[in-house]
């Protein structure tokens, strides 16, 4: 069954949702992050997407204090990206309890270190984050576009023993269109043995039971969660 992933995207301290990854349009839904882990954690979830956006406009991570709130007061068991950048990051964030990390503009710029991490911390540990707008890799916060394609950026990933991967159609974040299907069932055929994770564009349960029946392992919920499109009783079955 598809694992239920809430995300929490951290600017300046407070939980916030960006409209196709725009600096300039976004929505502050909490002034604690810490409470809505906690009320989400309350109702039966068990795994957290949490995002310093700071952290990844500004190239280094930034909100550790709210990671480290998040880690001391709930159980869940949190993926963070945003800024990480080198050796002493990852171990401070692991140090802390974070479960996994996920790795975008880095995994991009720096391959190799990254590929020093995989082997280091292992394939558990490590997430890339792949965030496309027309099928290219975007970086730095979604500000720049760059000439990598999707499915080889995945491909070199992958032979050197990635397991997850986070699939943002970045067009579709924060929109409320629906999930990128075609892309999602296109990626699931041509990498069966990556553990993909769906993120950008959810609306409703049905989006997640479409999902689901795609066979993919997890799947990122915003803002259909923060505004109710997605009630968390809804989601029961799929948190047990």
């Amino acid at each position: 069954m598809i694992r239920i992933i809430p995300a929490i995207d951290i600017m300046e301290g407070k939980c916030v949702r960006l409209q196709q990854g725009d600096f300039h349009r976004q929505t502050v839904y909490a002034a604690d992050p810490v409470e809505v882990a906690r009320q989400l954690q309350d109702a039966g979830v068990q795994y957290l997407h949490l995002v310093d956006l700071d952290g990844a406009r500004n190239g280094r991570v930034q909100n550790w204090a709210v990671l480290e709130a998040i880690l001391a007061r709930t159980s869940l068991k949190v993926d963070f990206s945003g800024g990480l950048k080198n050796d002493e990051d990852l171990q401070r964030a692991f140090d802390l309890g974070v479960h996994q990390v996920s790795l975008g503009s880095v995994a991009v710029i720096f391959p190799l270190k990254v590929y020093k991490w995989l082997r280091d911390f292992g394939p558990q540990k490590i997430i890339l984050s792949a965030d496309v707008r027309h099928n290219r890799i975007v970086i730095s916060g979604w500000q720049e576009e760059t000439q990598i394609s999707l499915i080889p950026f995945l491909e070199s990933y992958q032979s050197i023993g990635l397991r997850t991967v986070t699939v943002t159609d970045v067009s579709r974040d924060g929109m409320l269109g629906g999930p990128a299907f075609d892309l999602y069932r296109q990626l699931s055929r041509q990498f069966p043995g990556l553990r993909l994770v769906a993120s950008g564009g959810v609306r409703t349960i049905q989006d997640i039971e479409a999902l689901d029946a795609l066979g993919l392992d997890g799947v990122i919920i915003g803002k259909a969660l923060y505004e109710g499109r997605i009630q968390l009783k809804e989601l029961e079955r799929f948190l047990c």
